[in-house]
This record gives structure tokens, sequence and C-alpha cells, in this order.
């Protein structure tokens, strides 16, 4: 992120984008449990989880990507996959804080996917 930019600066406009893309990737991944039988299509509570847990996932890859300074192409498609993962995504991002060692390594992956989309 850049020194003007925080949580607080984006638009509303933004926030409705990078949720409802992640929410789709959730949307999404409830139809492949769906059409697998790992669930019930009516299953309205877990479609809920779904769609919320894939919001929360896309909304914190956006924030990662944007204090990377990613390309925002990269940005939309980063926060499309992480939605479809939903709480995998979550998973991996805490495994990421719990390892320092893999901090580094996802520091210098972004890095280098930055400079090479920009």
């Amino acid at each position: 992120m850049t020194p003007d930019k925080d949580p607080s600066t984006y638009g509303l406009i933004t926030y409705l984008w990078v949720t409802g893309l992640a929410a789709w990737g959730g949307l999404v991944n409830f139809y492949r449990k769906v059409k697998s039988g790992e669930t019930r299509a009516f299953n309205v509570v877990e479609l809920i989880g779904e769609i919320a847990t894939s919001a929360f996932a896309g909304l914190i890859t956006f924030w990662l990507c944007e204090a990377a300074q990613f390309n925002p192409l990269v940005t939309a498609a980063l926060v499309g996959i992480s939605g479809h993962m939903g709480s995998q995504a979550i998973y991996q991002l805490e495994r990421c804080g719990e390892c320092q060692d893999s901090c580094r390594l996802v520091h210098a992956a972004s890095r280098c996917l930055s400079m090479s989309f920009n």
C-alpha cells in the first residue's frame, strides 16, 4: 500500500468489486460441491457461510496485493482465486503468518511477480 492508502481510503465501489468477485468465487466453489455430491443444493446455511468466508478471504487478499503493489489485473485474479478457495485461503495465510521463513519466501515471490507483471 502506498502511504496515502489504508483500508479506510478505498471507495465503496472498490469494496463492492472486491467482495463481489470473491463471493462469486465462493458461489462457484459451492456449485462444484453440489455437483460432486459433497453438499445438497438447497443447503442455504452452507451457501451463506461459503459466500461470507470467500468475501473475507478476497478482502484480505486484496489488502495484501495492494501492500505488495501488485498489478490490478493480477490482484483481481488473486482475489477471485482466494474467493474460490475460501477457508483454505485463510488457512494458507495463517500458516504463512506462523512461519517467518514462509513469509520471506512469499514476500520474495510477490516482489518477483510484481516486477514481471508491471
